[in-house]
């Protein structure tokens, strides 16, 4: 049978973030994907001019129905968007029997909040601790932690302090440093460096929500979780080099992009 996949996840109208790049990333890997809608948000390339968090009893009725019918063999968590939704994905993953990557989204590409500082720790006491993956960037990596994150090292030091609060495996981003494209993962006691290529460009609109669901995507075909994280982190290299330069400003990355298994 097809693998199956399942991403939480706000929409992004303009198809480069969220659910739809998560169904278009799936897909792209030959697994099948369902969705959760967390949130609605009125955004294009070039801003986020409103958001609409559903209520947590939709979220949770949309999950019930998936669940009961197609269950996954993993699933991501993107946007949330309220404390309400944050708590009770956290009560219902505790009986999840698939790995859950968690992509903890606290700030769109163009700086929009999308979470409050009540959120956030919901978010790390509650969720994170039901987590098979963490993947934060440098931002999000730093209110995790509670520490200024800079560097490679102090990603390291982070990624250690995050696991500490409950996640079985930690993927800082570092996407966001200086001229090398380092993330670092934490996994079974050790952190492993990976390097990358950085490209010079502003399309980067979620790359975020490619990669995370690219490595569940992974998992759900059966990889562990060294060998989805690198086959991911090629992906969205390459899905970043090739950008179809749609819009007029951070446009989406190419996730037509293919490379080698």
């Amino acid at each position: 049978m097809i693998p199956v996949a399942l991403t939480i996840a706000g929409s992004d109208p303009s198809g480069g973030a969220g659910l739809q790049a998560d169904l278009k990333t799936f897909h792209q890997f030959g697994v099948y994907g369902t969705s959760i809608v967390t949130l609605l948000t009125v955004q294009n390339t070039l801003s986020v001019s409103a958001i609409e968090i559903l209520d947590s009893n939709f979220v949770l009725a949309q999950l019930d129905a998936v669940l009961d019918d197609i269950p996954p063999q993993a699933a991501k968590v993107g946007a949330l968007g309220s404390v309400a939704n944050i708590k009770a994905l956290a009560e219902r993953a505790k009986s999840f029997s698939f790995p859950l990557v968690l992509d903890p989204v606290m700030v769109s590409k163009h700086g929009d909040s999308l979470i409050d500082d009540d959120a956030v720790k919901m978010l790390a006491t509650q969720l994170l601790p039901a987590a098979f993956l963490v993947t934060p960037n440098i931002l999000e990596a730093s209110k995790l932690a509670a520490m200024k994150v800079n560097g490679v090292r102090t990603m390291e030091q982070a990624a250690a302090v995050i696991a500490r609060q409950g996640a079985k495996h930690v993927l800082i981003k570092g996407g966001h440093l200086g001229a090398d494209a380092v993330d670092v993962l934490w996994t079974d006691g050790q952190t492993l460096r990976l390097p990358g290529e950085r490209i010079d460009t502003q399309h980067t609109h979620g790359t975020g929500c490619v990669l995370s669901a690219a490595i569940t995507a992974r998992l759900a075909s059966g990889d562990d979780v060294v060998t989805a994280v690198t086959a991911a982190k090629r992906f969205i290299t390459e899905a970043i080099r090739t950008s179809p330069s749609l819009g007029n400003g951070y446009g989406p990355v190419n996730m037509h992009a293919t490379v080698e298994s």
